[in-house]
């Protein structure tokens, strides 16, 4: 990567000339992309993002900082741009993340704020400005639990009886999935992909949008893969999202037990899908601290499915892969 790290210097060193910079890893993500903070002589800084073309598209983040920036959600902004190399020019929205930044004292409020920025970008754009959140997109997601996670991690592929149970569940999910109304989704809403900012939060890694279920990422964010909140804390959030959210004109049902079984549901989507990712960032691509983040993610499975009689399959099939005793993750 040395060649590309100097690539990326000499492509920063022509978009700001006469400047002198240091380059210094900022963070990584689970794709790709590396970011690193160029921190000039003056004392400003900014974030340059590296995205390999042949395994990364940049255009879909330039695409979708736009419609979130115009709709006044706080990303950063696009200085300079070479799609070619995969090279973009971002502002630095800062060091702190709402996990790193989150205390018992402020959770709340930080809360709250993300609630009006994700309102803010389930309005950003109508259909068909982004891809859909379709069917086919759904189920290749969670396809990868029992690829991954059961067969790979686990060591359980699933048979014909298992495949039957969860063939039923796909079906369940799907068709409740479907009949959820709409926005944009950013994919990844959680206290990592969240900055600490003024105004607050700032948001990255939003270049997966789609048009899909608005549940969705108050799922990420509430029923946060990193961070765990009691149960009255996450439905008195999403009460004040519903609430905030209809007065705001998005069409989410007017009864708020329809609402919560909605977000429940989309949760077990977005919960099978994660843990066949992690399982995939540990076994192909080497990354296993994403395995510490596993049992958290199937507690909330375990959770919601022993509330719905029409999921009680699903959670006997996780049952039977994880067993009864599962350690969860970070919590205060």
């Amino acid at each position: 990567m040395t060649a590309r790290f100097d690539s990326l210097s000499a492509w920063l060193a022509a978009q700001c000339p006469g400047q002198t910079f240091t380059l210094k890893p900022a963070s990584s993500d689970a794709s790709f992309r590396r970011y690193f903070r160029a921190t000039f002589e003056d004392g400003s800084s900014a974030i340059v993002m590296d995205a390999p073309p042949e395994q990364e598209n940049c255009a879909p983040f330039v695409q979708v900082a736009a419609l979130l920036g115009a709709a006044g959600v706080h990303v950063p902004s696009v200085r300079a741009q070479d799609l070619q190399q995969g090279f973009l020019l971002l502002d630095d929205l800062g060091h702190t993340t709402y996990l790193a930044g989150m205390t018992e004292a402020n959770a709340r409020s930080r809360y709250l704020d993300a609630i009006d920025a994700l309102i803010r970008i389930q309005r950003a754009a109508p259909a068909g400005v982004l891809p859909n959140y379709d069917e086919a997109l759904l189920t290749r997601e969670m396809n990868l639990f029992p690829e991954w996670f059961a067969s790979r991690h686990l060591g359980k592929p699933f048979d014909h009886a298992t495949l039957t149970v969860w063939q039923d569940a796909q079906r369940l999910l799907l068709d409740n999935i479907a009949a959820q109304p709409c926005g944009v989704v950013h994919r990844d809403y959680h206290c990592r992909n969240l900055m600490v900012s003024d105004p607050n939060p700032g948001v990255l890694d939003f270049q997966d949008a789609v048009y899909g279920p608005l549940t969705y990422d108050l799922v990420s964010l509430l029923k946060d893969a990193y961070l765990e909140w009691p149960e009255d804390f996450i439905l008195d959030l999403a009460i004040r999202y519903w609430e905030k959210a209809r007065k705001a004109g998005l069409p989410l049902p007017a009864d708020i037990d329809d609402f919560y079984r909605d977000f429940e549901w989309m949760g077990v989507q977005r919960h099978l899908k994660v843990a066949g990712i992690f399982a995939r960032l540990s076994h192909r691509d080497g990354k296993d601290a994403y395995l510490q983040d596993i049992p958290l993610v199937v507690e909330y499975l375990k959770r919601t499915c022993k509330r719905y009689s029409e999921l009680l399959p699903l959670g006997r099939l996780i049952q039977s892969l994880t067993g009864e005793t599962v350690q969860v993750g970070f919590t205060f």
